[in-house]
């Protein structure tokens, strides 16, 4: 459903706006949907995606922290050329001006950050249309094939999804066949001579072709790819469909890998944007900007303590004061060449480690949580140390 017509007017000035105050982003497709869609769109990942048991897992623990309080979806944004953004039809017209203004933070941000360009490049920008592609290819799968093959099949691409080689391109050739070079120089017949005395037999002829090389050549920590080129027993359908994981996660990667520096990013520009639309209603601004708060607090709910990082408040405390003390044009240049490890490491310094009151803590045994660390390293590493490959082990292929 299309943006109402108050809602769709104050889209057109923000736009406007973002652009006077120098945002560069892709054009912006808005649509209103209900919250039951949208919770599918966010627990599935896309739209139209691969049809698979764990997502409906997701979407009862998204329902369950929905009704808790505990959790509530404003936005989906799709980086691409054009940007697609899904706003919750039931929400007020502040709200869904305030995710307007959110979303175009995300655009720019896609546009500009060299990981989101050179991803984007490789994994195309028509996510949507290429998303709903392989789950027509894996739904005739299933009809050609059965259920069950197919779940089997998608259950070990599902589980091995982090294992991908971010510094690999997507569209990778198979190892070659023969190491180059590898064959030693035959002597010519001047020095053949000399190469045994009168009366010994000649030597054995050197081999003329290379050894064959080790698969993988060196460790291989793709392992989606390595399954799809090298599993001897797979059959063509199935090694489409690790190929079919495989393209969606190398598609999310910079997503995941810079969370904290886009939402904060976002949540900066949304709040610079909504100052600074004087043509907003101020019933609607004050409304707005209280839904900002919520977004960028350090807790959920009615917590008063929080034992976990909100990317949003975190992120946007570190670009506000980023812009603060070098600028917009530093920041946009921090935008564009950092992920969340360097932005982390960059720019959490002490004194900001001391006014958001960050520590590493413990839970024992007995249920009791205490403090255990207020190193800044430490509180680097813990926030990091999750996003790390996904979250997930480094495990690689050593000798097929």
């Amino acid at each position: 459903m299309s943006p109402s017509p108050g809602l769709a007017q104050y889209q057109a000035r923000i736009e406007a706006l973002a652009v006077e105050l120098g945002l560069d982003f892709y054009p912006v497709d808005f649509e209103l949907v209900p919250n039951d869609f949208m919770t599918e769109i966010a627990v599935y990942g896309l739209p139209v995606r691969m049809r698979h048991w764990s997502f409906g897992v997701r979407y009862i623990h998204q329902l369950v922290h929905q009704k808790m309080g505990n959790s509530r979806i404003f936005e989906v944004m799709f980086p691409g050329d054009p940007c697609h953004a899904y706003l919750v039809d039931g929400n007020s017209i502040a709200e869904n001006t305030l995710v307007t203004a959110h979303v175009l933070g995300h655009a720019d941000f896609a546009k500009n950050n060299e990981l989101f360009k050179r991803f984007a490049t490789m994994a195309g920008s028509q996510i949507l249309e290429q998303s709903a592609a392989r789950a027509h290819r894996i739904e005739a799968a299933v009809v050609r094939y059965g259920q069950d093959r197919v779940e089997a099949a998608l259950d070990a691409a599902l589980a091995l999804e982090p294992h991908i080689a971010f510094n690999m391109p997507l569209h990778r050739q198979p190892y070659p066949e023969a190491i180059k070079g590898a064959a030693e120089e035959l002597p010519g017949p001047f020095h053949q001579r000399y190469l045994n005395l009168p009366g010994e037999s000649a030597p054995p002829r050197p081999s003329t072709l290379p050894p064959r090389p080790h698969i993988p050549p060196q460790l291989e920590y793709d392992l989606l790819w390595f399954i799809a080129q090298y599993a001897p027993e797979l059959e063509g359908w199935e090694r489409d469909i690790f190929l079919a994981v495989r393209e969606e996660a190398f598609y999310f990667y910079p997503v995941f890998a810079c969370q904290i520096m886009n939402e904060g990013w976002a949540s900066y520009w949304h709040a610079r944007l909504l100052r600074e639309a004087r043509f907003l209603p101020n019933e609607l601004y004050v409304s707005a900007i209280k839904s900002h708060s919520d977004v960028v607090r350090p807790y959920a709910g009615e917590r008063q303590l929080a034992l976990s990082v909100n990317p949003y408040h975190l992120g946007f405390s570190i670009w506000e004061r980023i812009v603060e003390r070098e600028g917009v044009a530093a920041a946009r240049q921090i935008c564009k060449e950092e992920d969340d490890f360097s932005f982390i490491r960059n720019h959490l310094d002490e004194e900001l480690l001391d006014r958001l009151d960050l520590f590493v803590y413990e839970t024992r045994k007995d249920g009791e949580t205490r403090i255990v660390n207020r190193d800044i390293h430490a509180i680097r590493e813990a926030i990091l140390t999750p996003k790390y490959n996904y979250g997930a082990p480094c495990v690689a292929v050593s000798r097929l």
